[in-house]
């Protein structure tokens, strides 16, 4: 299969077509009526802005292999690619298409950290030279592999530099200012707490007190990515399926059995699950260590302003209030808008009109906004914030990776380099990531609709009472 595809193509602008996805639990794609008129599943912005792609057969019979990755978002696609590149022979499952779920439907902006742990949060829970470890690793290293995969496999990804925190209250500066020492604490400076005023340079709006410059951050086409890790495995002489769900994982005396609807994979040496909160049905677990909750993001029709004039240095903003906003230009003088997060997934109208009115509030100067694509994504949340990676298996290495509390689009390339480097011998960067210690869940799946909102309550009345502490969910 090696050379048999091409790499993904960024079109000029978007096509408004049907979905090659069939999309499940929650997750649901809403494009313009007056220009999507068509029946079937719309695609989403990102799956709109690329060429048509390779679909990829079903399993439908017996195999083997060295070890089976299931799940073909960025983090499947990242540990099977590099398995590939040293020589594993490896088999890339997903039940959908590739990047169907979260890895190509999040926000796409880069940020460091290990989901919702930033350097603040390492310090105060590992040494200090345990804390720069992981601060790098989440940092530096997941943003240069990047880069390094951009470069090996001449990939266009729409990558920009630049990210932008934006203090809703002028008590959020102090926060930022702190998180901005941390890092450098740990021996990363690339952080700048500016002003109100200054702000202003990169982002037009009155609605904030000043914010965190951070040139290691920035964005890129999320979709592109995994589908060109998905290139770069096939290269390196991988082999995958789509539209195939695995429904059984068995650990046998000769190796790990990896059961689907039309055929059974034995792994001979390993098995990692690369997939979001439905994981905890491969992983019979004693204990639920995350919630899911749903979040939602749109793009705007060509604007009639152009985006300069709103964001002057084309750098993503999230900002610090409890339910966040973030933004970021895309193509065609549009806008990327995202936010909201809920145990209950809302409706695409009742989600067009939030988004819509959370943009005329940052940039009331926009007249005649018009929302082209909204979708829903599907993500979970861990008690620390931190992702829960796990080893396991009576003989044979089982490898599962979960919690990314919406954050982590660089980190999950890394850390599937990470898992690649443990199996094979060469690094203990995963090792790192395992000793970090969970809280469990009760019930947490099966009451998320109601923890949530409660949680959020509780969050927002501390707000209101001391609205310069920041906490942003």
């Amino acid at each position: 299969m090696k050379n048999l595809i091409e790499k993904p193509t960024l079109l000029n602008d978007v096509e408004f077509k049907v979905s090659i996805n069939q999309l499940s639990g929650k997750d649901w794609n809403w494009a313009n009526p007056q220009k999507a008129n068509f029946e079937g599943i719309a695609a989403n912005y990102y799956e709109s802005s690329l060429a048509k792609w390779h679909c990829f057969d079903a399993l439908d019979q017996d195999t083997e292999c060295d070890v089976v990755v299931i799940g073909a978002g960025l983090l499947g696609t990242s540990t099977a690619l590099h398995l590939a590149e040293q020589g594993v022979e490896t088999i890339l499952l997903d039940k959908d298409r590739v990047g169907s779920a979260a890895s190509g439907r999040n926000g796409g902006q880069l940020t460091p950290g290990l989901a919702r742990w930033e350097a603040e949060e390492m310090i105060e829970n590992l040494s200090h030279d345990d804390a720069k470890r992981l601060w790098r690793f989440t940092s530096v290293e997941a943003m240069q592999l990047i880069d390094d995969l951009s470069s090996k496999y001449q990939l266009e990804l729409q990558r920009k530099r630049g990210h932008i925190t934006a203090a809703v209250h002028e008590g959020h500066l102090v926060a930022l200012t702190q998180g901005s020492d941390a890092r450098k604490f740990l021996g990363e400076n690339h952080t700048q707490v500016v002003g109100k005023h200054e702000l202003y340079d990169y982002v037009k709006s009155e609605h904030y007190y000043g914010g965190l410059v951070d040139r290691l951050g920035g964005h890129i086409h999320p979709l592109a990515l995994n589908r060109g890790l998905v290139y770069g495995f096939i290269q390196n002489g991988g082999t995958i399926y789509e539209r195939t769900e695995v429904v059984e994982i068995s650990e046998q005396a000769d190796g790990i059995y990896v059961s689907t609807r039309h055929g059974t994979i034995k792994a001979r040496k390993s098995v990692v699950i690369a997939v979001h909160h439905a994981s905890f049905k491969l992983l019979q677990e004693k204990s639920q260590t995350t919630i899911p909750f749903y979040t939602y993001v749109s793009t705007t029709a060509p604007l009639e302003v152009d985006l300069k004039e709103i964001l002057p240095q084309d750098h993503p903003v999230y900002d610090t209030q409890f339910q966040i906003d973030y933004y970021r230009g895309v193509s065609q003088n549009r806008l990327l808008f995202g936010g909201q997060g809920t145990g209950s997934c809302w409706s695409p109208e009742k989600t067009a009109q939030y988004l819509l009115g959370r943009i005329q509030h940052v940039f009331p100067q926009l007249k005649n906004v018009e929302l082209d694509f909204v979708w829903s994504g599907t993500t979970d949340l861990t008690v620390n914030g931190a992702t829960d990676s796990r080893k396991f298996g009576d003989k044979y290495p089982i490898y599962a990776v979960h919690g990314w509390s919406g954050h982590g689009v660089a980190q999950t390339v890394r850390i599937g380099k990470a898992i690649a480097d443990d199996f094979v011998g060469n690094a203990q960067d995963f090792e790192m990531l395992t000793q970090i210690q969970h809280q469990n869940i009760p019930l947490g799946r099966a009451l998320a609709p109601m923890v949530i909102p409660v949680a959020k309550s509780a969050y927002g009345l501390g707000a209101l009472m001391n609205p310069g502490k920041m906490v942003s969910f």
